[in-house]
């Protein structure tokens, strides 16, 4: 896009995404110096790289030395694939039925989560021939081997006879809470299911389970949250670089009188007169309708707070205390920026920085700092 192009696009912008690149590499770099000796630090770009865009994202970090990237369906790994030619790609959904030729045709690599997956990898020959992962449910109930199908398999080992086994992978319920008892019962569990399978790479720790320490660390982990700037240690000071920056255009601003109501379902009624500014950011973008009445702006330096329900396109601020040239139509207000970051802004909409991520919409118009070095 040209100069030109650019600059006319910004000026459309009802609001303004900034993603930076460069913090996302320092955050992979963090976490990869925290790793135990031998330990290495793959990538988790699922969701469109937690809503920030694959495409940008996971070149950048292949550049700066990650090699084993993951995705949670095969139409994102095949997405990855077309940018990423000769690196490893992980499909953490699993082998479904149907699926082999093209896993083999991209060069992916399943997350086999079930008996009956290992089965199908192997019996088919078009896979069989391939590497592939091995998911042990080791305390979540969601996806991965079971129990009871782990000890089958122990007890039947030519179930597992010529599989390329890359690696064993497994999932921490509680690893943002170092106290959990959890924690410690899944790393037990984890040993001992690696003791039933062929000897392969082993990985459990996501972003919040690194600072669980080495014992947690094996043959690899996967932070995916903590690479965007989400604080893997809730209740402490955030140690990830902050990623996101977001701006709404103000559309409108007017003055309103005491006992006025704002927004849909009149919810808000003014006690003073005072002013509102009306801003182009709504659930529509990703900006969670629960965040009414709990959420705020930033206006120079100063937080003004959300009054009213946030609509599908907009969202209303109490400006009465702003200089009104700074709160005027064609302004920016900074919804999140280095001080009030994902984590806040998820707090306020009574959820978590993941969700925040992954719900920004496509209308914003983005903005892609740290491109190259």
């Amino acid at each position: 896009m040209t100069t030109e192009r650019r600059s006319r696009a910004l000026a459309r912008a009802g609001a303004v995404l900034e993603v930076d690149l460069a913090a996302i590499v320092e955050n992979w770099r963090r976490l990869a110096a925290r790793l135990a000796p031998g330990a290495s630090c793959a990538a988790v770009v699922k969701a469109d790289a937690y809503g920030l865009g694959m495409a940008r994202v996971a070149p950048r970090l292949a550049a700066a030395g990650c090699r084993l990237f993951f995705v949670a369906t095969i139409d994102e790994g095949i997405a990855l694939r077309r940018v990423l030619p000769g690196i490893e790609i992980a499909v953490l959904g699993g082998f479904l039925p149907g699926t082999g030729g093209e896993f083999t045709r991209t060069r992916l690599i399943p997350v086999l989560n079930s008996a009956d997956e290992i089965d199908a990898w192997r019996a088919n020959p078009r896979t069989r021939a391939f590497p592939a992962m091995i998911h042990v449910d080791t305390g979540m109930a969601r996806l991965g081997l079971a129990r009871d199908e782990l000890a089958a398999l122990a007890g039947a080992p030519e179930r597992l006879a010529g599989l390329q086994l890359r690696a064993v992978l497994s999932h921490l319920a509680c690893a943002e809470d170092a106290g959990a008892r959890q924690n410690s019962e899944q790393l037990a569990a984890f040993r001992a299911a690696l003791g039933l399978l062929p000897q392969a790479p082993a990985s459990l720790a996501a972003g919040s389970g690194i600072f669980l320490g080495p014992d947690y660390h094996f043959a690899f982990v996967r932070p995916g949250a903590a690479l965007y700037g989400v604080n893997p240690l809730p209740g402490r000071p955030n140690p990830m670089a902050q990623v996101v920056r977001l701006k709404g255009r103000i559309l409108q601003v007017r003055d309103i009188d005491t006992g006025m109501t704002v927004g849909y379902g009149a919810t808000h009624r003014m006690e003073r007169p005072g002013r509102i500014a009306t801003v182009a950011v709504g659930y529509a973008d990703g900006w969670l309708r629960s965040g009414s009445h709990r959420g705020s702006a930033g206006i120079a330096g100063r937080r003004v707070p959300v009054v009213g329900r946030i609509s599908m396109d907009l969202l209303t601020l109490d400006v009465t205390g702003i200089d009104p040239a700074l709160a005027r139509p064609g302004n920016f207000v900074d919804l999140m920026d280095d001080t009030y970051g994902v984590d806040e802004v998820a707090a306020a909409a009574g959820t978590i920085g993941y969700e925040i991520l992954t719900a920004l919409g496509q209308r914003y118009h983005r903005i892609y700092r740290g491109e190259a070095g």
